[in-house]
């Protein structure tokens, strides 16, 4: 059974205290918060592509939406429900949720499209097409 405990948790330092502190919410649970949703974005020409980091969470978990001018990506797991509480040794997997703000200017956000594998996320973002002006020849009287 102790073979599941963390090694630092077994060698009796001065940080189990504070791992204990941070486990039992001292701090509010502020550690699974700070950790950001990373995110790539590539310039492809006639298209950008966003590629996020989304580990654990499932399909289901992340919500996508266009307001005006911002892609808005949102995700939220909740803690696993169900079985004894009592048999944990360790329990560090519980509820996380971000929120993210991509601005879309230049963007066909009619045309986004998505798909979601192996935890990455990845975002087809279609540029505008350039509005050229038209051109015509001017006759000279």
């Amino acid at each position: 059974m102790f073979d599941l405990v963390p090694f630092e948790s077994r060698s009796g330092s001065i940080f189990d205290t504070f791992d204990r502190m941070l486990n039992s919410s001292f701090f509010g649970g502020l550690g699974a918060e700070c950790a950001p949703c990373r995110t790539d974005i590539l310039d492809e020409g006639d298209k950008f592509v966003l590629k996020a980091d989304l580990p654990g969470f499932n399909k289901e978990d992340i919500n996508i939406s266009v307001e005006g001018d911002k892609l808005q990506l949102s995700a939220e797991h909740k803690e696993e429900s169900g079985g004894d509480q009592k048999n944990y040794v360790r329990r560090e997997r519980r509820y996380s949720a971000f929120s993210r703000s991509f601005d879309l200017h230049g963007i066909d956000a009619d045309r986004i499209s998505a798909n979601y594998q192996d935890g990455v996320l990845n975002l087809q973002l279609p540029k505008l097409a350039e509005a050229k002006p038209d051109s015509r020849k001017i006759e000279i009287q």
